[in-house]
Parts: C-alpha cells; sequence; structure tokens
C-alpha cells in the first residue's frame, strides 16, 4: 500500500465520529506472587470509575461494559501490598487479558496492613533496587520504539545503545551501567532466550531490529544489579519477559501494518483449558530505507507462539517458540561519492537464521511451587566479504564464516514461602554444540618491485567442531526481621562448571554469593543495598577458536567474573509516583583479552559478524561506577512522564594492564518521556535521549595504507586505543495515535518519527583511497596503478555522520 492511499484513509477516518457508546472487558487472573496460588476475594478496580469486582475461587476477575479508553487497574487484599497497574487500554475490539501478581504486606503488633503508597513499585525482596519494569502499554506506545521492545528497554536508567553507547544508530545493543552488549541474560517466562534480535552479533547480542512480538508481552522487568542466585552467566544485566496467555473465552486478533513491516497476531481457546498465541512477522525496513536514499538493507520474518495448558488446579504446562530468518547488506545509495559507494560494496552480506523453543512446568506444591525448563536454541551465521565487493571470486575473499550453534537446556527450580522466610533452590544443565569454518585475510603479502618480501601476508583460518556440557546449582533465602518487618534481607549462592576448560569442574572457582538488604526508612521512603559476585562463562566463539595447529588455545580461559556494590534510595510519595537515587561499582576480573590485538574483549561486540574467533587471555580487568536517579510518574490526569540521567565512568584493562577508557564510556546518559492523553482516544508521546560523546580508536594511518587494497578497511592504531572521542548523541522521537472502537473492532492509526529534529549521529570515519569520478579505479600520485602495498594512493577519511529520520505511517487493527 502507497502513503497516498493511507493518509486517504487517515483523512476519511479523522472526519468520521463513531456516535454510538462503544464498551469493552478486561479480564485476568491474581495470584500470590511468592507461591503462586491464586488468590480468590481479591478487589479489582478502575480507579476514578464505578467499575469494580471481586475474585473468585480459581483467583479470576471479569469486568465488562467498559467504556473505552485508558485506565489505572488496582488491585487490594488484606495482607498484601497494593498493586497499580497503570495505562490500562481497554478497546472494543479485543479483549485485554491482564493477570496480577500480589506480593504479601509488613506485619505490625500482629495485624497486617495494606500500604498504598508502595502500590508502583517493582522491587521485590529478592532484589530490592536497580529493579524497572515496562507494560505492554507502555512498550507499545512508546514514542520512537515502532513495537521493539529493545528499542524501549534502551529508554530505562543506566541504558545506553542504538547510537548512544559506541553503537551504530540503527542498532539494538543494551548496554547497561558500561559493560559491554553480552553481559545480558534475556528470560521469556522462565525460558532462557540468548537471541532476542534480528542479524544478532555471533558471541554478543543486539542488531537493527527486535524478534518479540509486543502483542505477546504482558510486562518487561529489566534487573541491572543484585539478580537472583537462580540466574546464571549475567555479568550487567536479567531482562525478564513476561507473556500473557490467549484469550480463553473467542479467537481474537490484531494486524499491525506499515512502511516498516506487516504483521499479524492470532489467539484464543484451542481446547478445553488450553489458550494459545501465534504470530508472524515481515520486514519492510529495506524498502523504506531504499526510498530514503539509506544504504542500511535489513530484510526479515519472525515468527513466535506460546500454548498454555491447564493439566489441573496446580499443573500448567507452556510450550513457546520463536525464530527469525535475516538477511543483511549494505546498498549503495543513488547520492554518494565514489568513495563511499566503494565502502559500502565492500561490506559484508550476514544471512542467519535462529529459533528457540521450550516447554515449561509450573506445578503448585505445599507453600510454593516449583519449575521445569527444558529448552533448545539453535543459531546459524553465514559472513561473506570479497576484495571491493567484486562478485564472489575466491580469490579476491576476505572473509569467510558459517557458524552454527544449538544449546539443549534443562532447568528446575523450587520455591517456598513460610512465614516470614522465602526460599528457593535448584540446578541447571545444558548441552552445547558449536562448529565454526572461519577464514579472515588480515593483511596480503606486500613485495616491491623485484619482488622482495616487504610485509608477510596474515590470514586466519580455522574449523573447528565443539561439544561440551554447562552445568550449575543455587540456593536462596530472605527473611523479613525486625517486629514491624521493616528490614528484608536476602543471601544467595551459585555456582556453574563445564566440561571444557581446564578448571571448569572445579566449582569453588565459581561461587558466587550474594546478599542484599533493603530497610523502610518510612511508609514512603526505602534504603537498599547489595553486594554480590557473577560469573559468566566466555561465549562459545572464543572457546571453540583454533590456532594454525588446530589446537583449541583458549581451553584455558576462565569465567568471566563481576562484582557488584550497590546502594539506593527509593521514594514513593504518592501510589503513582516514584523517585529513586542509585550508586553502583563493578569490578571485572578474568576477563578476555585479545592476543593479537592487546585490548580488552569488553569493547568489542557492538559490530555485526562475531565477537571472538582469535586467541585471547584470561588477564583482564574492568570497572564501571556511578550515579544513577530516576524518576517516574504513571497515568495521573491524562499525563504520564519518565525522566533519568545516569552519570558513570567505564574502564577496562588490556594486556598492558592500564585502565583505558572503554568503548562504551559516554559518561552521561539522559532520557525522558512525556506521554499526553489528548481526549477522543488521541495520544501524544515525546521522547529525548542524550548520550556524552563515545570513545573511539584512530587509525594506523601507515598499517592501513599497505593494506587498504587487500582488506578494503583500514587498520586501528590499538596503541591509541579510545583516545578519541565522538560528538555528543541527541534524539527527540515523536508519536501520535488515535483509536477508533466500533462494535467488535479498534483501528489504531498512528505516526511514529524517529529523530525528528533530524539531528546528524556521532559516527567514526571510514577511511579509504581516493576513487576516480567514474568509480572506475583508484586516483593515484603518479597517474599509475594502485600499487599492493598503496604507496601511490590518496588516502581519504570519509565522514559516517548522517541524520537518520525514520518515519512510519501505520495502524492496527483488533478483531
Amino acid at each position: 500500500m502507497s502513503y497516498r492511499f493511507f493518509l486517504t484513509l487517515f483523512l476519511l477516518l479523522f472526519s468520521f465520529r463513531v456516535h454510538a457508546q462503544t464498551t469493552g472487558q478486561l479480564s485476568g487472573t491474581v495470584r500470590d506472587r511468592a507461591t503462586q496460588e491464586a488468590l480468590p476475594g481479591v478487589t479489582v478496580v478502575l480507579d476514578g470509575t464505578s467499575f469494580g469486582t471481586a475474585t473468585d475461587e480459581q483467583g479470576r476477575y471479569k469486568l465488562t461494559g467498559v467504556p473505552t479508553g485508558s485506565y489505572n487497574l488496582r488491585a487490594t487484599f488484606i495482607g498484601y501490598d497494593a498493586l497499580l497497574r497503570a495505562n490500562v487500554s481497554v478497546t472494543s475490539g479485543n479483549v485485554n487479558n491482564i493477570n496480577l501478581e500480589l506480593s504479601a504486606g509488613a506485619k505490625q503488633l500482629g495485624e497486617v496492613t495494606v500500604t498504598a503508597s508502595r502500590a508502583i513499585r517493582v522491587a521485590t525482596a529478592e532484589t530490592p533496587l536497580s529493579v524497572q519494569r515496562l507494560n505492554t502499554e507502555e512498550i507499545k506506545t512508546y514514542p520512537g520504539g515502532n513495537f521493539d521492545i529493545s528499542k524501549v528497554v534502551q529508554s530505562l536508567p543506566g541504558v545506553g545503545g542504538g547510537g548512544t553507547g559506541g553503537t551504530a544508530g540503527f542498532r539494538n545493543d543494551i548496554i547497561i551501567r558500561g559493560g559491554a552488549p553480552n553481559e545480558n541474560v534475556y528470560y521469556l517466562d522462565g525460558i532462557e532466550v540468548p537471541v532476542i534480535n534480528h542479524f544478532a552479533t555471533q558471541g554478543s547480542t543486539g542488531g537493527p531490529a527486535g524478534i518479540l512480538n509486543v502483542s505477546f508481552i504482558e510486562d518487561v522487568t529489566l534487573s541491572s544489579s543484585a539478580f537472583e542466585a537462580r540466574y546464571d552467566n549475567a555479568l550487567s544485566s536479567v531482562l525478564q519477559f513476561r507473556q500473557r496467555d490467549g484469550n480463553p473465552e473467542r479467537v481474537q486478533g490484531n494486524v499491525r501494518t506499515s512502511a516498516t513491516e506487516v504483521a499479524g497476531t492470532l489467539e484464543g481457546p484451542l481446547a478445553k483449558n488450553t489458550t494459545f498465541l501465534v504470530s508472524l512477522r515481515r520486514s519492510y525496513l529495506q524498502l523504506l530505507f531504499k526510498a530514503l536514499d539509506l544504504p542500511i538493507r535489513p530484510n526479515y520474518w519472525d515468527s513466535q507462539f506460546k500454548v498454555t495448558t491447564k493439566l489441573s488446579d496446580k499443573t500448567t504446562l507452556t510450550a513457546l517458540g520463536l525464530g527469525a530468518l535475516d538477511h543483511f547488506e549494505l546498498g549503495v545509495p543513488r547520492k554518494s561519492s565514489p568513495d563511499k559507494e566503494y565502502i559500502l560494496r565492500s561490506t559484508p552480506t550476514y544471512d542467519q537464521w535462529n529459533y528457540t523453543t521450550g516447554l515449561a512446568l509450573r506445578h503448585l506444591v505445599k507453600n510454593g511451587y516449583l519449575n521445569l525448563a527444558l529448552s533448545r536454541t539453535q543459531l546459524y551465521n553465514k559472513v561473506d566479504l570479497f576484495e571491493g565487493g567484486q562478485g564472489h571470486d575466491e580469490a579476491n575473499r576476505v572473509l569467510l564464516t558459517r557458524s552454527g550453534e544449538t544449546e539443549n537446556k534443562l532447568r528446575l527450580d523450587v520455591n517456598h514461602a513460610v512465614g516470614r522466610w522465602q526460599y528457593a533452590y535448584g540446578a541447571s544443565g545444558q548441552l552445547i554444540h558449536y562448529d565454526n569454518r572461519f577464514r579472515q585475510r588480515l593483511r596480503r603479502e606486500i613485495r616491491d618491485a623485484q619482488g622482495n618480501v616487504l610485509a608477510p601476508g596474515l590470514t586466519v583460518s580455522f574449523a573447528s567442531d565443539l561439544d561440551f556440557v554447562r552445568f550449575g546449582a543455587f540456593a536462596q533465602a530472605t527473611r523479613t526481621l525486625l517486629p514491624s518487618g521493616r528490614l528484608t534481607v536476602s543471601v544467595g549462592l551459585r555456582t556453574d562448571g563445564n566440561s571444557f576448560t581446564d578448571d571448569g569442574r572445579n566449582l569453588l572457582r565459581t561461587l558466587s554469593p550474594r546478599a542484599s538488604a533493603a530497610y523502610a526508612l518510612t511508609d514512603k521512603l526505602n534504603l537498599s543495598a547489595s553486594a554480590g559476585r557473577y560469573y559468566k562463562i566466555p561465549p562459545s566463539t572464543i572457546l571453540g577458536f583454533r590456532d594454525a595447529n588446530g589446537v583449541l588455545v583458549n581451553q584455558n580461559n576462565r569465567y568471566i567474573r563481576s562484582d557488584h556494590y550497590v546502594t539506593g534510595l527509593e521514594f514513593l510519595p504518592r501510589p503513582s509516583t516514584r523517585l529513586t537515587l542509585e550508586g553502583f561499582y563493578k569490578k571485572y576480573s578474568h576477563y578476555p583479552v585479545s592476543v593479537r590485538d592487546g585490548i580488552s574483549l569488553a569493547n568489542l561486540g557492538g559490530d555485526f559478524t562475531a565477537l571472538g574467533n582469535e586467541a585471547v587471555a584470561s588477564t583482564g580487568r574492568g570497572r564501571a561506577y556511578g550515579l544513577e536517579f530516576f524518576f517516574q510518574q504513571k497515568l495521573t490526569q491524562k499525563t504520564f512522564a519518565v525522566f533519568s540521567y545516569t552519570v558513570f565512568r567505564s574502564e577496562f584493562s588490556g594486556l598492558d594492564g592500564r585502565y583505558k577508557p572503554s568503548a562504551w564510556d559516554s559518561r552521561h546518559l539522559v532520557s525522558g518521556l512525556l506521554g499526553r492523553k489528548l481526549g477522543r482516544n488521541w495520544e501524544l508521546g515525546l521522547k529525548y535521549r542524550f548520550a556524552g560523546g563515545s570513545p573511539y580508536t584512530p587509525f594506523d594511518l601507515e598499517a592501513s595504507r599497505q593494506n587498504y587494497a587487500t582488506i578494503g578497511t583500514g587498520i586501528l592504531d590499538y596503541s591509541q586505543l579510545n583516545t578519541r572521542r565522538l560528538r555528543s548523541f541527541q534524539q527527540v522521537d515523536f508519536r501520535l495515535d488515535k483509536k477508533y472502537n466500533f462494535r467488535r473492532l479498534t483501528l489504531d492509526f498512528y505516526v511514529d518519527v524517529q529523530n525528528v529534529l533530524a539531528r546528524k549521529s556521532p559516527a567514526t570515519d571510514n577511511y579509504s583511497f581516493q576513487r576516480t569520478e567514474d568509480n572506475a579505479a583508484f586516483v593515484t600520485t603518479d597517474g599509475q596503478p594502485l600499487h599492493p602495498d598503496g604507496s601511490n594512493a590518496i588516502p581519504v577519511l570519509i565522514n559516517n555522520e548522517s541524520a537518520l529520520v525514520t518515519p512510519t505511517i501505520g495502524f492496527i487493527v483488533e478483531f
């Protein structure tokens, strides 16, 4: 469909008024967060209205005949903290199913009290600070988010990425408090999902677009410290994505289409006590970027499903899956200089596919529940680069990657709540397979006119096949103290091992204790602190590297260690307002350092291809520390707002042992969001992001000149690692929504513009040789063909800054 069609349809509907009162329905289940038992008798109301009900014996509630619009949903129950879900949307097209979990309140003098001022507190007893939560409505309507969960998460405090942390502006890398992108782990309904972005960097994360369908998501929780002991391999954050269940009463769905994508979601009852959710999405980003004369050409499909079966009153089985099929290349814009055109043609092409499927069983036991999860993840990565982008002549090949990873995982955790105690324990096992066929020409042999070798050639080439086992176990206990219950203390212990690395079976080497405490200074002010040690095994792209003799040279690598120390204050002046102030310090040990380049791999992972594929030493150290402020105003008087400011430092050491700024050391991160309900189902949103200049490394001009003709890129001077800085990053995003509710149909028209002020995104220069006007050859100083060592070339640095404005006009149909 063309933009003209969208505009015409939008104007027609803008002039059309729906006179009949339209209504919708809210339903769901309320459970005890600690035991997962259904809670009967819970009061569920919509603030400011007469609509309210109480949950039945199965903990279910239903509000029918609700006028369409946005509301704050509140749940209260004696003995539990009140829960507020702000900005809940009621439409006529879909039933909104929202499940709620209540936490037990504090006890005073033998009686249980409810503290309404804690209604929007998202921290838990086990993780009392550094926690943020987003619900599905916030994700759907985030300006500049374009329904991409990864982009929305980048607006939270302490989070950089997508141009704000040393990565390209169109990527979804998530940089938490100065840590690298691969330091985060992701869980979908309790099942680990290593890949949540299209075109993921193997061994790391990120990519231009997210995979997860926002229509499935109930809420997202980000923990940037004080992780529970049940989570392994996390150094910087744990992101938990909780999916809703399909509508148990009728089949319903939505179709979302725009200039960037078309997506369809369907849900409903599948059988007795069984519901389903399924979706399929096709990207049109490559067409939009071509129309905007941009070089980026991401082309992808993705799909997702969830099937939930209630086997009994105490047992629920969930099957889920998601997968993606990707192709990425750079095209040549119409307005492109010969030099830049040559660079674009010398960029690798990427083909990738991945999927995760899993089964999760939840069974309620006395005073608690257990989770059993079995999952499988597979990824295949294909990368090709030819000198000058000339065909597929193997003689001109610069890079080849054919790499695959498979992870089969089994996890068990048991959770109990008895009196003032909560405790959990469990174990996990994983079977890992990794294979890689890799060849990269770092430089071609250079000879003089007499045939003498001036510089030897260097090519990295190996084939690897690796199978090993990972295993781990944890225990955690939490207790409220003092007669008033104002003090909560939590301690945990975890250990992990593997069958591959030299010391992988020594579980004492990965003992990771952690402890946290939270004290309620008043009913509205909380003081929290935590300290913990966390471990992560190096990625398979590092462990599976073989040298020229076929030896696995990285088998002696150790687990990467990160020690966190955090303290903070949380102020809750009103049920809908939250302010936090936190100070954090992270100390890293045993970080992989490149033997070839001498730099910490903590600086890498913000580009494509893969992280690793080289010999490394576990000698790197690192530190990140700073202060973080966060303000959140949930929906009141038709307005909601979020503001955060983080000031921090991030430094890592290489082979020389000296601390240097990391690639993510932008020093300052600012994010602000303002949303306004304008009436008649209009909604306006504005988002602002700022980041200080990220460090970068200049080119080694002599080495670049000698090798550019061979590899098509400049060579960085790592003796000057991150000694220079880019300009600061700023971006304003805008979104406007208009909903039309009919009897059983809802139309949501929206305009979403990223970088509405057309600010240029900072970027490092490209190194190149000057090309002739017809782009047929290189310009040389002597008029002769280019020498292999580039001695007669004219080097140029090409500015890569651009004002990327991404407009999206589309609509969502709910039925």
